[in-house]
Parts: C-alpha cells; structure tokens; sequence
C-alpha cells in the first residue's frame, strides 16, 4: 500500500504553518472535502467536520478542510472562504485546492489526483499515511465516528467502510 498522495494547497487557512500529510503520520488524518456553495456541504458536511474536530483528541486525529472549487469560481474566492469559515465557527485547518491553469474543465489538482467526484467527500487517512476511505456525498455520523475510531484504534484491515 501507497501513501495517500500529498493535498496540493494554494494557500492554508486557519494555521501559520504549511502542512503536509507526511508530518501527520502517527495519526488519522480526516480531510472534509467542500465547496462553500454547496448545499450538501453546508447542511451536512460542515456540521459533521465540527462536531469530528470537537469530538476527537486532536492527539489521535487531524481534522482538515479542502475548499475544493470545480464550479462558480468568482464567488468562491480567498475572502469570501474567510467570510465563510469565521461564519460557521470552523477553527480547523482548511486548504484552498490548487487549479491547474491548464485545466479546460477547471477541476482542482487534489480533488483530480485523488479521483473525487464532487462535494462533499470525506478522505480517512490512517496512521501510516494510507488513504483508507473516500466517501462522496454525506456519511453518516455514526458510520464516520465508528470508522474512525476503528483506525484510531489500529484497525489495518483495509476495509473501506465510510
């Protein structure tokens, strides 16, 4: 098994540092995949990403957020990505996914190298930096929380239960 490939990050938010998901191996690592403009993310997934942040030992879990763009690129810049973020209380990291310039479908690297296929998703990355879980659309709370604690707790089966 592969490490999960790195987040490709324009710019962090919520942090001073750059982060990579190699400095985080030891831990699980949850990455909640959003676009401020989307429905689903905004009842669902943001909700979910807090309540994940709050829940957890930050000695066990990194909790991040990937503002991954792939449409209304103008009304989703930098400022209005803060404006959301201070909104909704979200005090975790947050990335903003880099575009491609080249890109005619306009789709962020991150969310192409990993094969997403929109927002939300939710990325679980275990302790050794594997991906485990890629799950698009809303997971439930308890199927999360439990999937979680399973690679918390070691579980290296491979299953992919979120």
């Amino acid at each position: 098994m592969t490490p999960a490939p790195d987040l490709t990050i324009e710019k962090w938010l919520n942090t001073e540092t750059e982060l990579q998901l190699e400095s985080f191996r030891g831990k699980v690592v949850c990455v909640f995949v959003f676009q401020l403009l989307c429905p689903g993310c905004v009842q669902h997934l943001v909700p979910q990403a807090k309540k994940v942040h709050a829940y957890f030992s930050p000695h066990d879990l990194v909790v991040l957020g990937l503002h991954s763009v792939f449409e209304h690129h103008a009304a989703m810049r930098e400022g209005t990505l803060r404006a959301f973020l201070h909104e909704y209380g979200i005090s975790f990291p947050v990335g903003i996914d880099a575009h491609s310039p080249n890109d005619p479908e306009g789709i962020p690297q991150t969310m192409r190298t990993y094969g997403m296929k929109g927002t939300p998703t939710t990325l679980l990355i275990d302790r050794k930096g594997i991906l485990r879980s890629s799950a698009f659309g809303h997971v439930d709370d308890l199927a999360l929380g439990a999937e979680i604690m399973r690679l918390i707790q070691g579980d290296s089966a491979g299953n992919d239960r979120a």
